[in-house]
Formats: C-alpha cells, sequence, structure tokens
C-alpha cells in the first residue's frame, strides 16, 4: 500500500456554535476553526463537520445568513482539492437546505447513518432527539421540520427573521456558559442518554465499532464493549476538541493553537 495513503486520516468535529455570544467572540473561534482546518488538510482523507456550525441558520430562497465567509472560503478550498467534507445537520442547524452542498459542495446528513471507513464500521449522527425521553425537544424538532412552518417562516424578511434568531441565541444557556467561561457539567456513563442510546443499538448489530456523536459538548472516549466505542466530540465554546481516525483507532484529542 502506498505510504502516503496510510498516513491519511478522518477528521470528526462537532458543535461550534458560530454567531453567539458575539460577534467579536465567533470571530475569534472562526479564525481558530480555521487554523485547525489548515493544518490537518494536508493528511485529512475526509472530514466530518457533525452537526451545529452555526447557532442559527436559516435559508431563504435567494438569501442566506450574513457572516462566516472566511469559514466558508477555507471549507470550498479544502473541497475543491478532491477532500470530501460532510455535515450531519444539528438541532441549531436543522434549516441548512442546499445551500452548501450547492456552493460549496458539502454533503449534507439528515438522519444518523452507519458507515464503513477503512474497513471500520461507525454509526454517526448529531445526536440530538436519539433515544427515550426528550420528548419536549422531539416534539419542538417536528414543529421545525414542519414544511408549513419552514414556509411561513421564510416570508418574514430576512432581517428580521435572521435577527430574531440571533436575538434567541445570545440569550441561551450556551451563549451564557461562553460569557461566563464555564463548562457543562459532566455526568457518568451509565446516565448519559446517548451512552443508553448506543448500548441499545449494540443490541440489534454489535458489529458497530464506533458510535461518533456531537450534541452534548462534553467530549467522552467511553467503552461500550470490547470492540465498540462511544466518542462524543465535545465542542468548540470551551472545549475546543475532536476526533481523528488513523484507520486503526479513533483518537479524541483537544487543539492546542
Amino acid at each position: 500500500m502506498n505510504k502516503e495513503k496510510q498516513t491519511k486520516k478522518v477528521y470528526f468535529i462537532s458543535d461550534f456554535h458560530l454567531g453567539i455570544p458575539d460577534k467579536e467572540n465567533s470571530l475569534k473561534r472562526e479564525k481558530l476553526l480555521i487554523k485547525w482546518l489548515d493544518e490537518i488538510k494536508n493528511d485529512a482523507s475526509e472530514i466530518y463537520l457533525m452537526g451545529d456550525v452555526f447557532d442559527f441558520w436559516f435559508e431563504y430562497k435567494t438569501v442566506v445568513p450574513k457572516g462566516y465567509l472566511r469559514f466558508f472560503g477555507k471549507i470550498a478550498e479544502i473541497c475543491d482539492s478532491g477532500i470530501p467534507v460532510n455535515l450531519f445537520r444539528g438541532n441549531h442547524d436543522i434549516w441548512a437546505f442546499n445551500y452548501l452542498h450547492e456552493e460549496l459542495n458539502i454533503q449534507l446528513h439528515r438522519k444518523p447513518e452507519i458507515k464503513i471507513i477503512m474497513g471500520k464500521k461507525f454509526y454517526l449522527a448529531h445526536g440530538d432527539g436519539l433515544g427515550s425521553g426528550d420528548k419536549g425537544y422531539k416534539f419542538l424538532r417536528k414543529v421545525f421540520e414542519f414544511k408549513l412552518n419552514q414556509w411561513l417562516f421564510k416570508w418574514i424578511h430576512p432581517d428580521i427573521g435572521a435577527r430574531m434568531g440571533l436575538y434567541l441565541s445570545r440569550r441561551s444557556r450556551i451563549a451564557n456558559l461562553i460569557k461566563e467561561g464555564k463548562k457543562e457539567n459532566n455526568i457518568k456513563d451509565k446516565d448519559e442518554m446517548l451512552y443508553k442510546y448506543s448500548k441499545d443499538i449494540l443490541k440489534n448489530d454489535p458489529s458497530i465499532n464506533y458510535f461518533i456523536f456531537g450534541h452534548k459538548h462534553i467530549p467522552r472516549n467511553s467503552q461500550l464493549s470490547k470492540s465498540s466505542r462511544l466518542i462524543i466530540l465535545g465542542d468548540w465554546l470551551t472545549n475546543f476538541t475532536y476526533a481523528v481516525f488513523d484507520g486503526e483507532t479513533v483518537e479524541l484529542k483537544m487543539y492546542k493553537s
């Protein structure tokens, strides 16, 4: 096998929430993210953005939210170089439709998927709304995904709609955690919703090697079985973590610029 192919890696990263808590701090994270992308693009065979890239995103027919041009430019450069970039939509970028694919060639994924990557079996999803419970959010997600509601929202003038979305984002629990420099509280594996969900999936398909999720913001690398692990990617708000797969194992890392 070609030595260059042996060194190629697959990268997973999630939860940038660009746009909060304010323009200045969002821009700092965006520039740091671009620096990371520049560092990994030479040995990346594929990149997975596992959701919540933006804290608010809505695509009108002819208008998209203002900003993020540096990030878009870097992603376009990477896609144009032949490295596939995938986005598993999260609960904050649920209204990403066709723009990111048509303009940047990002491959959009709307539901959990099982993929074989370099001989290993991966279960990939953002992580929101999986498993039992959380009925309030699941109902809200159905409201947001309902086509009529999306059609009605697009008739709100973009300046008003985007301001509404960003206003609510900047008052959110996550935005307040960033302002205070705090991290979310960790919990034990047995109490983690995605841990329990993954164990249930394994009962029907024990051949899955890795479960990769975003959403929960707390980085986690947990043993599920002798041949399976759960990786929760953390975020780029307070943790600055990501995962890399070298063909043998998945390692959870913290980015140190």
